[in-house]
């Protein structure tokens, strides 16, 4: 350019930069008005992020979710599976993604509320999320090996506790991770009871089951998969950790009818996007879910692993508020703190 004359040379560098200004400002401007005015959502595929492995509790509630969801919205929700660190790895992967709407995160109560408040090193909080709804809700089942118990004679949680106090360190109890509730219940009933238990994390909570099923572990907090193997006699189940008896269950009691005062544990399984995902957006996605309701064979599935529940996102998000300082009281008050 330097042949150009000088007064014409600095017009067209002007024009230039005013032009990459220009550019500049409709790269970042554009994809916002686009996706506020985007009545076509979605337009293309959307991921579905699990933090937990293909198979989990987690997985089979979000290949429910995706299934009925991509059919109902004409576009494929793809699962990925991004497994590791009690959720951490896929939370902090989805708390990252773009809020336009392609990236859904479905996932338990121990990543949202308690994993930031537990682990020292966490890249994310609740509040980097939107609720969209909260599919299903559960209590705990407390079982045992029933080898195991028989051996040692635990029939209820009193024997199990009384066990644990005669024998420190000896009674191995598994979870989905560390900081999972699964781990910080059991975590309070040691501590309450003044007895020491062994924790065993493991990669899912399927992986904990069949830890227990083979005899590695004694004691869990399982889920609703564990009714089955209960029916037919592979676990003991000692007592649930709602306020009141289960009807798949009537026969075992809860854990305060145990003799544990002010012990009412449950967890959820929810779906959420990134804060700032347009809220159109979210309602939208809110709306194919309430359409569960009418879907017999997907809320089969659902029903199987919790109450079916289906929450309106600002119900999910009151719920969430409530959840995270009441766990972090107890987070505080068990002194759990983990790496």
């Amino acid at each position: 350019m330097s042949h150009v004359p000088f007064t014409l040379r600095r017009r067209l560098i002007a024009a230039f930069a005013q032009g990459a200004l220009a550019l500049t400002a409709a790269g970042w401007l554009a994809p916002t008005r686009a996706i506020a005015q985007d009545d076509k959502w979605p337009s293309r595929p959307v991921r579905m992020i699990v933090p937990f492995p293909a198979g989990s509790f987690t997985d089979t509630v979000a290949r429910v979710l995706s299934e009925h969801i991509g059919r109902s919205m004409g576009q494929p929700v793809v699962v990925e599976n991004k497994a590791g660190a009690n959720g951490v790895i896929g939370v902090s992967e989805a708390a990252r993604s773009a809020p336009d709407g392609y990236t859904l995160l479905v996932t338990n109560s121990s990543s949202i509320t308690i994993n930031p408040q537990i682990y020292k090193k966490v890249p994310y909080r609740a509040s980097d999320f939107m609720p969209v709804t909260m599919v299903l809700e559960a209590p705990f089942i407390l079982v045992a090996n029933p080898d195991w118990a028989q051996k040692n004679n635990i029939r209820s949680v009193k024997d199990l506790v009384q066990f644990a106090g005669q024998h420190p360190g000896k009674l191995s109890y598994g979870s989905a991770g560390p900081g999972n509730i699964a781990h910080l219940s059991l975590a309070m009933l040691s501590n309450r009871e003044g007895v020491k238990m062994t924790h065993i994390p493991y990669k899912s909570a399927a992986a904990a089951q069949m830890a227990l099923l083979s005899g590695e572990l004694d004691a869990l907090f399982d889920t609703w998969t564990a009714l089955p193997h209960i029916k037919a006699g592979k676990l003991k189940p000692l007592a649930v950790t709602s306020s009141k008896r289960m009807a798949q269950l009537p026969e075992v009691p809860t854990m305060e009818q145990s003799g544990i005062a002010d012990f009412v544990v449950t967890f959820w399984i929810g779906m959420l996007v990134p804060a700032g995902t347009p809220p159109q957006v979210v309602q939208k996605l809110n709306t194919l879910a309430q359409e569960l309701r009418d879907d017999a064979k997907a809320k089969a599935v659902l029903a199987a692993q919790g109450d079916v529940v289906l929450l309106d996102p600002a119900s999910f998000a009151k719920r969430i508020d409530q959840e995270v300082p009441t766990w972090g009281a107890v987070i505080q008050r068990e002194a759990v703190k983990l790496d």
